[in-house]
């Protein structure tokens, strides 16, 4: 860790809001990476080599089949971290993860990462609740999937990544978002379309850009809200507006 690194300039606020002394557990290991899009973190059924906090931008956590279906289960931005089978004592994913969106990473080797959990308890619990936190989101993505229809579950998504990248444009082509909803890219386009005949969003090439978030709000409804609600609660101090 560079000595001049300042916690409370941190852009990962799992990471600024910790208590100093859970801080200092894992400064030592922590190493500033900028990652680009497409970048693999971690790789189904393999061994986790780090685990990356992030800044503002998007690594998205995809659930594959045996025969390479997959889909996008849930993201994770500047309110999180990767790695997350590590606090269960489970060395390896059941999915992939790779930047959808680059950012910057603070980032540690699992080996350090598993040491500084064995010896602060205090630590291991606070990041189990964002783990808990977690599965909320995996849980909402369940439902939205199942339940609501694309226009809505895309407006979810367009608010989940407002969220973690603190700007109006969402730098995405329709293939991803084909991925990261499940639908074919016919039915993206449809969706998109609604959006911006709402005037939620205006789309150029290769590009989304959020123009209204309070339609946004009105048209994921239900699909939005209550993951975000459970990370305010059980991380309280590193909750803050428009944070998941």
């Amino acid at each position: 860790m560079p000595p001049h690194l300042d916690q409370t300039g941190l852009q990962n606020r799992l990471l600024a809001n910790l208590r100093p002394d859970l801080f200092e557990a894992l400064a030592p290991h922590l190493t500033s990476v900028s990652l680009d899009q497409h970048h693999v973190v971690e790789t189904s059924l393999e061994t986790i080599s780090h685990v990356c906090f992030p800044g503002p931008g998007i690594i998205s956590i995809v659930a594959r089949t045996p025969g390479d279906i997959g889909m996008e289960t849930g993201l994770v931005g500047p309110e999180g971290m990767t790695g997350l089978p590590l606090l269960y004592g489970v060395e390896q994913a059941p999915y992939d993860a790779f930047v959808q969106i680059p950012c910057r990473v603070l980032r540690i080797p699992a080996s350090d990462f598993q040491e500084a959990l064995a010896t602060n308890r205090i630590l291991h619990l606070h990041l189990l609740r964002y783990a808990y936190a977690f599965s909320i989101q995996v849980a909402q993505t369940a439902l939205c999937n199942g339940r609501f229809p694309i226009e809505q579950r895309l407006a979810r998504w367009l608010l989940m990544s407002h969220d973690r990248l603190g700007r109006e444009d969402i730098t995405l082509t329709h293939e991803f978002l084909s991925l990261i909803l499940g639908v074919r890219r016919a039915g993206v386009t449809m969706a998109l379309h609604g959006l911006v005949a709402r005037g939620a969003v205006a789309i150029h090439r290769g590009m989304i850009v959020i123009r209204d978030r309070a339609l946004l709000l009105g048209t994921a409804a239900g699909a939005y809200g209550l993951p975000e609600s459970v990370y305010a609660d059980v991380m309280p101090g590193v909750s803050e507006a428009r944070a998941a």
